[in-house]
């Protein structure tokens, strides 16, 4: 019977959906196993072959560890919130839920012929109302938390108006902006209700605030940093401007030394780690504030200025610039000073002479994303703003520029620079003539600035001369505090996440304004589900989709969502659209409902927990489920995601932790990021001119040996020739014609229409792209050559293998056994569909040694079965055993599926027939070929599924050797093999060698001069 996988594998997927083998219970006596891969977003493309790669490894983990008797949830549902089905609806006005439904439709089709163990009655869609209610009720959790430094936890923003009623805010270390102002009992007792929710807005972990944020005008939304690549967005590739808007924030600022703390306590890949650690950027060090001399005093000029230009007098109150530096001991080095761009003071302080000068330069540096600017190392810029700030000790006047290479978000948007000790001021000052005092002792300074702070003593600095670092630390943050300049602080880079996006398809808010203050909708009334709008582009006054919504007003009355024509919205004088907070007119208790959605990453940031209990109404989940489950055993998926769904889930999960809603502060034992599955792009290469107004394609191999001898073009084709003959000319026209691969654009090609030798076909190619129909195509040896090179797999590079026409041709099984085979889980490897068919032959193999229980002769089966296994079959199997526990354990499934083929191979030459020997093997392979495996388990005889058969248990006797194979020489040369027990005694093995007839050949009957035995190893007969 041959092996019809398609037939088997529709069976065992029909069967396991029918039976729900996989579906896992909250109440079980076994111990759990949590197996977790990060849902996916359904895009309208579907899953290419390097999307399963992470799910193949979760689902063998899986089912391996049902078989070593664990009750394992491995849920899946759908991150289906996102900007494309927006965007789709846009182009077209067909509401996002029905893209997304027909892309999940996709999405589950080709899951499900994939044969993963998924507990698909727990799956979860962010996109659905009955699963963004639990967003919605963590966002109002965190609105009435707040976080006490004392107690390091969050806690109830009932607690601090307790705390304010009794005593002020004096005594209250907390987590809280930094413009917080004090008060004692007396004045909080006093304040309108208004005032006291403004208030509590500066300590709240979600809350409003003026942000600078990243707004991509094409896209009409806030991006986050890491939706943002090269200046662009991510999805689309459009501009993005920095821009301050009022949003709503996430404060995860608060837990900034817990994030890093948590990182020692879990099982996560390193460099992960690191971007983590890198991302929160702690920095120990000093504030330090700068007062801004009298503008009257402050040149509009960089020339540097004296003492008698500039006296130390100050406006009675001035304006102060903070800065927060790890190297506060370097102070008496400060030249200059650099405001970020965006720092709300550069419009106040700047003089008239320099206005126009700085606004250009802001408006130019708002086109840049910050990961720009922070990448850019080479270019400097900046601009003086004309003002001087007061040096705390010296009273020098200190010139105040801006730069882009300071950045709002991090620290206080300002740095003192001290060139001598920084190398970017040191370029930024030498580029611009600025003074570069040294305080180094005994440093040159003359080419570039010195930054081993451990290695040299601080000189020309007054109190601090002839200190080292650390002592000098001590000494100027005393000194800083003494005089009200300055503290001690450690600083983070990690910025509280902006948490609003002006988009329709994502979650909305449970917020209502009252005289401009956010509410809180009651929990029992949530959902707050999605208004039908007409429109998803925001409205004509700028504000956000949800604007169009003609219903999309609070009736707290009644608690439901009523017209919008019972509530006046006026914008604030002066805002700019889109951007205001409105004032609101009531009208019987009705009121504006929030306008914007919550980000991308808020349905994903508790997920996990809830795929726990996911059907619960009344609750997030129960107490009996997230106790018995916990956390999350193993989570497999991208490094992409490391310093965004990954820090902020810690965040989350620890706030719920602080809240007595979950037993873990940390969501996930272990993470594995695995690898990439790459493409083979093609290319065609279009030259940069036209000839005849039409585009000319030109072979590579054609362009390579123009390239490598340094000639011309038309020296290697005569159709180029032909075509160059009106270019050439007595005075040098051959020039035209020079090459050189900046001469060429290369394009993608779909590889679809490239065979394997690398040829195109060109008329396939212009019917897939009608701008080319007209083109020129010159080939070489009457063909058309593509590049070829190595990609992330990926639409938009027409690089993508589908996997329904691998399950079509090879099978799932054999689609999971080759991406394991490809290489160790974590690396990237390259995608070559040719590759394929070494593991499908070794299916057919696998399947051909299990043949006489596959045979229909039931008297031959049953004779087949009863036969004992041979010591060889043992040793196969049991070396298989160790080596496949081993792999698994160790995440390294690519060798077991080599371990699988050397076992077939044996037990094939080995003519295994044993049942006993056949059916543990059938338990090995499950978890990786889980359809072959279900149905050579189903024709051994047993009528329930092989998904929590017991694993295997090696037993290592099997592997101890009991005899030896001695090469038998004489006189030095080996002769003939003889296998003898390993127990045998020097003189038994001699007087069995002699004994043997091979041996009475050699001698011929000659006695022996000596027999070395060797026990173990050799005998050697000197005759």
């Amino acid at each position: 019977m041959n092996y019809d996988f398609q037939k088997i594998e529709k069976y065992w997927q029909d069967y396991w959906r029918k039976n729900e083998t996989f579906k896992a219970s909250n109440d079980s006596d076994k111990p759990k196993f949590y197996a977790l891969s990060m849902f996916p977003y359904p895009s309208g493309a579907g899953l290419h072959v390097g999307h399963p790669l992470g799910y193949i490894a979760t689902d063998i983990y899986s089912r391996y560890k049902r078989h070593k008797g664990f009750n394992v949830l491995h849920p899946m549902g759908y991150d289906s919130f996102g900007l494309p089905a927006e965007q789709y609806a846009i182009q077209t006005g067909q509401h996002p839920a029905i893209t997304t439904e027909n892309n999940i439709n996709r999405y589950r089709e080709q899951l499900d012929q994939l044969g993963f163990s998924f507990d698909w009655s727990r799956e979860v869609r962010t996109s659905n109302p009955q699963y963004y209610k639990w967003t919605q009720w963590i966002f109002i959790q965190l609105f009435n938390a707040w976080y006490n430094k004392k107690s390091d936890k969050a806690e109830s923003i009932d607690s601090l108006i307790s705390i304010f009623e009794k005593e002020g805010n004096v005594n209250v270390e907390a987590a809280c902006d930094d413009d917080t102002p004090s008060f004692d009992a007396a004045t909080w007792n006093a304040y309108s209700e208004k005032e006291k929710q403004e208030i509590l807005l500066n300590y709240r972990l979600t809350y409003l605030a003026d942000t600078e944020v990243n707004w991509c005008p094409a896209l009409g939304t806030v991006l986050a940093n890491d939706e943002i690549v090269n200046g662009v967005s991510e999805r689309g590739g459009h501009p993005v401007i920095r821009k301050k808007m009022t949003q709503w924030s996430m404060r995860i600022t608060a837990y900034a030394q817990r994030l890093l703390d948590g990182l020692d306590k879990i099982d996560w890949p390193q460099p992960l780690k690191d971007s983590q650690t890198n991302w929160i950027g702690r920095s120990v060090g000093a504030s330090v504030t700068f007062n801004v001399l009298d503008a009257e005093r402050s040149r509009s000029d960089q020339e540097v200025i004296s003492n008698d230009d500039v006296t130390s007098s100050a406006v009675e109150k001035p304006y102060e610039i903070e800065v927060f530096t790890t190297r506060p001991d370097t102070i008496f080095g400060v030249s200059f000073m650099t405001l970020a761009p965006e720092h709300e003071l550069v419009a106040k302080i700047t003089t008239p002479e320099q206005k126009a000068e700085v606004e250009a330069y802001v408006e130019a540096t708002a086109k840049r994303s910050e990961r720009d600017r922070m990448a850019d190392v080479k270019t400097i810029s900046g601009v003086f703003t004309g003002a001087y700030a007061e040096h705390p000790f010296t009273k020098e006047p200190i010139p105040i520029w801006i730069g882009d290479y300071v950045l709002a978000s991090y620290g206080t948007g300002a740095v003192m620079a001290v060139p001598c000790g920084d190398q970017r001021d040191y370029d930024f000052a030498k580029h611009y003539n600025i003074d570069i005092p040294n305080i180094f002792e005994g440093v040159d300074i003359s080419e570039e600035a010195f930054a081993d702070k451990e290695t040299t003593f601080i000189a020309n600095s007054d109190f601090l001369n002839g200190l080292s670092y650390k002592d000098a630390m001590k000494k100027i943050i005393a000194e800083l505090e003494r005089i009200g300049h300055g503290k001690g602080k450690v600083n983070y880079r990690l910025r509280d996440a902006v948490f609003s996006r002006q988009r329709y398809w994502g979650e909305p808010f449970p917020v209502y304004y009252v005289d401009g203050m956010p509410q809180m909708i009651d929990e029992k009334y949530l959902p707050l589900e999605l208004p039908k709008v007409e429109k998803y582009l925001p409205t004509e006054t700028g504000e956000p989709p949800l604007g169009n919504a003609t219903e999309w007003a609070w009736d707290a009355k009644n608690k439901k969502v009523v017209s919008n024509d019972l509530v006046t919205l006026s914008a604030v004088e002066g805002s700019d659209k889109g951007d205001e907070m409105l004032n609101q007119v009531q009208h019987d208790g009705i009121y504006p409902l929030e306008l914007n959605t919550m980000p991308g990453w808020a349905g994903s940031s508790q997920y996990f927990n809830r795929y726990m209990d996911p059907r619960n109404d009344n609750a997030i989940f129960s107490p009996e489920a997230i106790n018995y489950w916990q956390d999350v055993d193993l989570y497999i998926g991208g490094s992409e995601h490391a310093t965004g769904h990954l820090l902020y889930s810690r965040f989350w999960q620890k706030f719920m932790f602080d809240m007595g809603y979950v037993p873990k502060d940390e969501f996930a034992q272990k993470l594995i990021n695995q690898g990439m599955i790459t493409g083979t792009s093609a290319f065609v290469y279009r030259w940069t001119k036209k000839h005849n107004g039409n585009a000319v394609f030109v072979s590579k191999g054609i362009i390579e040996k123009a390239v490598k001898e340094k000639g011309f073009l038309y020296d290697y084709s005569s159709a180029l020739d032909k075509m160059f003959s009106d270019l050439k000319s007595k005075d040098g026209g051959r020039k035209i014609a020079e090459t050189s691969w900046k001469h060429f654009d290369a394009i993608h090609a779909d590889v679809s229409l490239v065979n394997a030798s690398d040829e195109l076909d060109v008329e396939a190619f212009k019917e897939w792209q009608p701008e080319y129909k007209d083109a020129e195509f010159i080939l070489e040896d009457g063909k058309y050559i593509v590049g070829r090179e190595i990609e992330k797999m990926s639409k938009s590079k027409y690089n993508v293998v589908n996997p329904d026409a691998i399950c079509e041709e090879y099978g799932a099984d054999s689609l999971r056994l080759y991406e394991m085979f490809l290489g160790p889980l974590e690396q990237s490897k390259p995608w070559n569909t040719a590759g394929i068919t070494g593991v499908h032959s070794f299916l057919k193999k696998l399947w051909k040694l299990y043949s006489p229980f596959i045979d229909s002769d039931a008297e031959r089966s049953r004779s087949v079965t009863e036969a004992e296994p041979t010591t060889e079959n043992l040793k196969t199997l049991h070396k298989t055993i160790k080596k496949v526990e081993e792999d698994i354990e160790n995440f390294s499934f690519n060798t077991s599926v080599s371990t699988f083929m050397i076992c077939v191979n044996e037990l094939t030459a080995q003519k295994c027939t044993s049942k006993a020997i056949l059916e543990p093997l059938a338990i090995l392979v499950s978890p990786y070929a889980p359809h072959i495996a279900e149905e050579l388990w189903s024709r051994l005889g047993h009528t329930e599924s092989i998904a929590e058969a017991p694993f295997p248990k090696f037993e290592e006797k099997y592997l101890v050797e009991s005899s030896k194979e001695y090469p038998i020489s004489f006189n030095g040369k080996m002769r003939f093999k003889l296998e003898l027990p390993l127990d045998m005694g020097k003189d038994e093995i001699e007087a069995a060698v002699l004994a043997h007839e091979k041996t009475k050949e050699q001698l011929q009957g000659r006695e022996p001069k000596k027999v070395i035995v060797v026990p173990g190893k050799i005998v050697n007969i000197v005759g």
